[in-house]
């Protein structure tokens, strides 16, 4: 472990750290609200993550620090934890000490230290990140064995039961099982993977991510609203979910569903169609078609899913116009951030010209970097 790392967690918590585990924040590259419709996702982890430095304790008390924080120490008691009681950031690591109880691991105290380079409310992940490098920390300190898929699917619980955001599962996967140079393919029904490799450098090509800096609260009641549109759908056609829908069947469904769910509907069935779309195109080596595929994937966030907001249709439109093959929001939605394909050599007037959109329209200056596909989380000393 880093010097400085020990250093800082033994300020805080006046005794030396076990180690350091780190969990990535995301983007997705296409399959965006398809997760919790049973649908198919191809996330990539970012080499954005949130570090926690820790050890275990020997009662049953739990002290949590962030460095991004307000300078102060939650201390929680085990016993104590249900859903609702904490309501701050560190709900979301919280949960995870509740969620393993509740699923029976035998999980004591901890202090915990946590750094974070994920930008927040940006459409990343950071919740995910926090959540799964408590899992992984976790995991190895009260050596419980838990599988990487495993440890997602408790942190899901966490955000979903504890936080009480009805997440899908592909953020917590994302950050705990992809691998560096590939997206992670996943069907969230069966939780199959596939490690496609996606290795844009070496093509000539760039994955730009343009933060619009728009804020966005997934526990508002607008995710949750769309969620359950998509179950009463599901419903009303009869299915266990809509990813069983077949795309030869999506024009006679439509027909028989109120124009609010009809649009909901349409957006899950093309999407889970462009993550197929794209799979073919990478393993087929054509990574330039894929531009057109985000793009419409974003005209269906926009259109149909209506979770887009001003600043990322900007972006994307200002992004297109500008050479980039194919750009469209990633996340959540109501903002966070937008991703764009870029032929390497036209990385800078993709993002000039993005810039200066936004100072015409406005809106704060974006933030930009490109992603690099990461692994998930792991333990760093």
């Amino acid at each position: 472990m880093t010097d400085q790392a020990a250093i800082d967690f033994e300020a805080v918590h006046g005794a030396r750290p076990s180690g350091v585990w780190a969990a990535p924040g995301r983007v997705n590259l296409i399959g965006e609200h398809t997760d919790y419709n049973d649908g198919f996702v191809l996330p990539i982890a970012l080499p954005h993550t949130v570090k926690v430095t820790a050890r275990r304790r020997e009662d049953a008390r739990v002290r949590l620090y962030s460095a991004q924080g307000d300078g102060t120490i939650t201390e929680l008691a085990l016993d104590g934890l249900a859903p609702g009681v904490v309501t701050s950031w560190a709900a979301y690591p919280a949960g995870v000490f509740w969620a393993l109880a509740e699923a029976g691991h035998a999980v004591g105290g901890a202090d915990l230290f946590f750094d974070s380079d994920v930008p927040t409310g940006a459409g990343l992940s950071s919740s995910a990140a926090l959540e799964c490098a408590t899992a992984a920390a976790l995991n190895d300190l009260y050596g419980l064995g838990l599988s990487a898929p495993e440890l997602a699917l408790l942190a899901q619980r966490a955000e979903n039961a504890f936080v009480g955001v009805p997440c899908g599962v592909m953020d917590q996967m994302a950050s705990a099982c992809c691998t560096d140079g590939t997206a992670l393919f996943l069907d969230t029904r069966t939780l199959e993977q596939r490690h496609v490799p996606l290795d844009l450098e070496a093509a000539g090509f760039r994955l730009l991510v343009i933060d619009t800096r728009v804020k966005h609260d997934l526990g508002d009641g607008a995710y949750a609203a769309l969620r359950a549109g998509c179950e009463q759908a599901a419903e009303l056609l009869g299915l266990d979910a809509l990813r069983d829908l077949p795309p030869a069947d999506l024009t006679a469904a439509l027909e028989r569903l109120p124009d609010d769910l009809a649009r909901l509907v349409r957006h899950v069935v093309t999407e889970n169609r462009r993550v197929a779309e794209t799979i073919e195109h990478l393993d087929g080596g054509r990574i330039a078609e894929l531009g057109p595929i985000l793009t419409a994937g974003h005209a269906s966030l926009r259109d149909d899913f209506r979770v887009s907001c001003p600043e990322t249709d900007l972006a994307v439109e200002a992004a297109v116009a500008a050479g980039a093959l194919g750009a469209r929001m990633t996340g959540g939605g109501f903002g966070g951030s937008v991703i764009a394909l870029v032929a390497t050599a036209d990385v800078e007037a993709v993002l000039d010209a993005v810039r200066s959109a936004f100072g015409s329209a406005g809106f704060a200056a974006p933030v930009a970097f490109t992603a690099v596909p990461s692994a998930g989380a792991r333990r760093l000393a």
